[in-house]
């Protein structure tokens, strides 16, 4: 694999989008880009909400991505356009950038990628750009737009400002910077977008980074469907309570083995602290956590500290509110969900002639978890699960983040007609707003390339 992103030159005549793009930027700035950059969107085969929590993940590129054309400018500021019109204009002075996390727009996800590398770099001055984005990955479905727009202007900094850097240092950088708007994830999202192949899927691991190819069953096929119900992770709390609650998890359990739990974050760092197995961690988690929900007053009370350092040191910005803490839920979820990716990857390398329906088994037990334990699911996810189930899947479950967005099943090749035929009628065609969406939201997806630099010939 090579290790900086590919610049590879391309003659637009062959891409009706890339022409598109090129008059919708010189309808904008009134001349002609220098170079495009795009990074890919992602879907997570299995492996949901345990990479912020140091463990494994199994996600594969998807063909829908971010694409930027790109000016230099001597103006000494960023201008940013969206081919969309819904998403305003911006224009920002390359020494006055700021984030806004309390109003997550999409042109602070780009700024996200500009700051970070201008970090790493420890650039003073920032080179001034012109920008028309264009993206073909639907907005908050689970499939990581905010995150490929994140990559691509990190992409587009490190190119404009004529610098080098590698895939892995983009992707490490890239899923730092996103916590400038207030998400706190892994690192899944950013890795799979630099480091993903053409033709297989990646097991991500962390501390230090590295991707190993997955080579996919033959004879399976991978169907995203959209519920269309969007979540916006930083515009609400859903998803950094379940990382503190994760937090909190880690604490006690670590507390309760008799360790200095106040410099312990993750439960993947606790199990390698313990150095036991993840079936072991799941032992733990039944001897020492309860079912019931945790009040702050009992955490306190466990860990020994006051109300005002659990809010300061271990509770997140828009988390201050929360009362009560699912801690046995969330842990048995994280250690039960690394496993699975594990089993999945051993089952892909071992080929067996049940593959497929091993597969299908640990993506269903996978859903059951997320909509049980984690409950990071939502009504119309879980139908439509039953629906795919139903229409010839032998694994279907939400993939991203959750609480809307996008479930990705495994239906074998010779199924896959009438699946899709099913599928479309029974969850699109009922619902007006959902069949005005199903071309963009049901849709056959391969393990797609890595972020890369088109220079036209």
């Amino acid at each position: 694999m090579a290790t900086i992103p590919p610049k590879i030159k391309v003659q637009l005549s062959g891409s009706e989008r890339l022409q598109k793009l090129k008059q919708a930027f010189h309808e904008k700035y009134k001349h002609l880009p220098v170079f495009y950059a795009c990074a890919p969107g992602r879907v997570n085969l299995i492996g949901e909400h345990i990479d912020y929590c140091g463990y494994a993940v199994l996600p594969m590129a998807i063909e829908q991505n971010i694409l930027a054309a790109v000016s230099f400018s001597d103006s000494k500021t960023i201008q940013l356009a969206n081919t969309e019109p819904k998403y305003k204009d911006f224009t920002v002075s390359v020494d006055g950038i700021s984030i806004d996390r309390e109003n997550p727009q999409w042109h602070y996800y780009f700024l996200c990628g500009v700051r970070g590398i201008q970090e790493h770099l420890s650039l003073s001055s920032l080179a001034g750009m012109c920008c028309v984005v264009d993206g073909t990955i639907p907005a908050s479905s689970g499939l990581s737009s905010s995150s490929a727009l994140v990559c691509c202007a990190g992409l587009v900094t490190m190119e404009a400002n004529q610098k080098s850097l590698s895939k892995v240092a983009l992707a490490e950088t890239c899923a730092k910077c996103e916590h400038y708007i207030g998400t706190e994830g892994g690192g899944m999202d950013q890795s799979i977008s630099f480091l993903a192949e053409e033709g297989t899927a990646k097991l991500i691991e962390f501390n230090p980074l590295r991707a190993t190819d997955v080579r996919l069953p033959d004879g399976a096929v991978f169907v995203i469907a959209n519920c269309c119900v969007e979540m916006n992770k930083a515009a609400s709390s859903h998803f950094n309570m379940r990382v503190v609650e994760c937090r909190i998890a880690t604490k006690m359990l670590a507390k309760a083995r008799g360790l200095d739990w106040s410099c312990l974050l993750k439960l993947g760092d606790l199990q390698k602290e313990l150095q036991v197995s993840v079936e072991q961690m799941l032992e733990l988690v039944e001897e020492v956590l309860h079912p019931e929900p945790y009040s702050r007053e009992e955490i306190c009370q466990t860990l020994g500290i006051s109300a005002q350092q659990l809010c300061e040191d271990i509770l997140s910005a828009n988390t201050q509110h929360a009362t009560v803490f699912k801690l046995y839920q969330r842990a048995r979820h994280v250690y039960g969900e690394a496993a699975r990716v594990l089993q999945f990857k051993a089952v892909c390398d071992s080929s067996p002639v049940s593959a497929v329906a091993q597969l299908g088994d640990l993506m269903n037990r996978s859903h059951a978890s997320c909509r049980d334990l984690y409950e990071c699911s939502c009504p119309e996810l879980d139908q439509l699960v039953d629906i795919c189930l139903q229409a010839g899947a032998v694994g279907s479950r939400l993939t991203g983040a959750g609480w809307g967005g996008c479930t990705v099943s495994m239906v074998p090749g010779e199924r896959i007609d009438s699946f899709l035929q099913t599928v479309r009628e029974q969850y699109y065609v009922p619902d007006a707003r959902r069949s005005a969406l199903e071309k963009q939201s049901l849709f056959v997806t391969r393990p797609g390339g890595g972020a890369a630099i088109f220079i036209e010939e």
